[in-house]
């Protein structure tokens, strides 16, 4: 199994708190990500098996659209979560392919597929593992600029997203404010808002 390119390489296989990998295979598929077993040897020698959410990593946009005037609007979607039972609002993001060897370019796609939206330019932001605990997720964040409506969304089948655009300081008032409760939104307003301070 490949785990190249999902973190950094800190808490190695020397380390003494890692585990030992004795096998590992998927036990569940479905669309968008696995749910894979590993069996494993602890530091104590005990063997056991741990089961976690296996997906490829994500490309999460802060999408700035061009305004005359100088403040700042970001586009942003409103999409159906199921697990919540609810209307999630936040900014737009997917999962990369396995061909995808630049991800900035995948920013570019999903931005492009899920909003109509292109962007003039897309610059990293930062990479985190938000569950790390239980999943193997890494959400890559770009901040992409003078992006204007070019097309049509192209989503996939199970995606239910609506558009538009809201100044950035609105959203991120409502970010403080406990509004928004997606993770991927608020951590990338807050890093924004932090390294543009």
């Amino acid at each position: 199994m490949d785990r190249e390119g999902r973190g950094d390489s800190t808490g190695t296989a020397d380390d003494d708190l890692a585990w030992e990998l004795l096998g590992s295979a998927i036990d569940y598929s479905c669309p968008g990500f696995d749910v894979r077993r590993d069996d494993v040897r602890l530091p104590d020698g005990t063997e056991t098996d741990y089961h976690y959410v296996d997906e490829p990593p994500a490309v999460v946009v802060l999408p700035f659209v061009a305004r005359d005037g100088g403040r700042e609007e970001l586009v942003v979607i409103e999409e159906w979560r199921q697990a919540v039972g609810r209307v999630s609002h936040g900014l737009p993001a997917g999962t990369t392919e396995p061909d995808d060897d630049d991800l900035a370019e995948a920013a570019r796609r999903e931005l492009a597929e899920e909003t109509g939206y292109e962007a003039d330019s897309v610059e990293p932001l930062l990479s985190s593992e938000p569950i790390n605990g239980v999943a193997n997720a890494v959400h890559h964040y770009f901040v992409a600029r003078g992006c204007t409506p070019t097309g049509e969304q192209d989503l996939d089948f199970n995606e239910s997203i609506r558009v538009s655009t809201t100044p950035y300081d609105d959203l991120f008032a409502r970010a403080l404010g406990g509004e928004l409760r997606d993770g991927r939104t608020l951590l990338g307003l807050f890093a924004y808002a932090q390294h543009h301070e």
